[in-house]
């Protein structure tokens, strides 16, 4: 399912949060937000997943109108895991990822066995299984991470929007959750912290500064060392992926006068 967002302004209490943005998601890429800390990623992705409502323009899902459609027909296109997910009830595994089907359920809480099926084979695609009788609330960061996007799984999207996916995760956790998210052939739409996981998972990135998109393109067109330094103040060297051949980026401080540096 492709995702177009046109001229899209956020507004709150007065304030413009992100002005103009304009962007495309092809049916099953993966398109990264990225960002310094306030440049209005997620104000962005919140009004995609409809817990804002944009000031102006437009975010079209297959050419309708998301914010026109019913919250059940909205739900059943896309799914979205924002970046603080409150869960303060102790629900079991399986319970949290069941909810996922409610925007297929006739009657909430009466669960098909279709329903039990698409829970089972989304705990088992992220690695869960042996998760489903286990309190949400014991369980660890990475393994919190990979049952809520089974719940996601389970509500059967097309288009998946995440927040920051890897935050509070280690190493192991944060290549575990993109490497699920890539698999899933959905159409991911995702703010990224970490620039070098950008660079090797997304098709597509979206630089924002200041609510506005600065540059976008292929990870390698778009994080270049003048950007960088321009747009985070720090000093980027670029080097291959050993092993991808994806750009990945050193980082040091800007030398005084604020000159970047590009390895070749």
């Amino acid at each position: 399912m492709r995702i177009d967002i046109d001229d899209l302004t956020v507004a709150v209490a007065g304030a413009r949060l992100v002005e103009d943005i304009n962007l495309r998601a092809g049916s099953g890429q993966l398109v990264g937000l990225v960002g310094p800390n306030g440049s209005g990623k997620s104000s962005l992705l919140r009004c995609v997943y409809r817990a804002l409502r944009p000031a102006a323009g437009t975010v079209r899902l297959d050419g309708d109108d998301l914010h026109a459609l019913s919250p059940r027909e909205g739900a059943r296109r896309l799914a979205a895991l924002p970046q603080e997910t409150v869960g303060e009830f102790d629900f079991t595994v399986a319970e949290v990822v069941a909810m996922g089907r409610l925007p297929h359920q006739r009657a909430a809480g009466r669960t098909s066995a279709e329903d039990r099926a698409q829970c089972r084979a989304a705990l088992a695609g992220v690695g869960a299984s042996h998760l489903a009788d286990r309190s949400f609330l014991t369980l660890s960061g990475g393994e919190k991470q990979r049952v809520l996007i089974a719940r996601a799984l389970a509500q059967r999207p097309r288009v998946l929007v995440l927040d920051e996916p890897t935050n509070h995760l280690d190493i192991a956790q944060q290549l575990e959750v993109l490497s699920l998210v890539r698999g899933s052939g959905l159409t991911v739409l995702t703010a990224l912290h970490d620039l070098n996981l950008a660079a090797v998972h997304c098709d597509t990135l979206h630089v924002i500064d200041h609510g506005r998109i600065v540059a976008a393109g292929p990870p390698h067109e778009v994080l270049t060392a003048q950007l960088l330094a321009e747009v985070f103040g720090v000093r980027a060297h670029r080097v291959a992926h050993p092993v991808s051949g994806a750009i990945q980026l050193l980082f040091d401080r800007l030398p005084p006068g604020g000159g970047a540096a590009d390895a070749p």
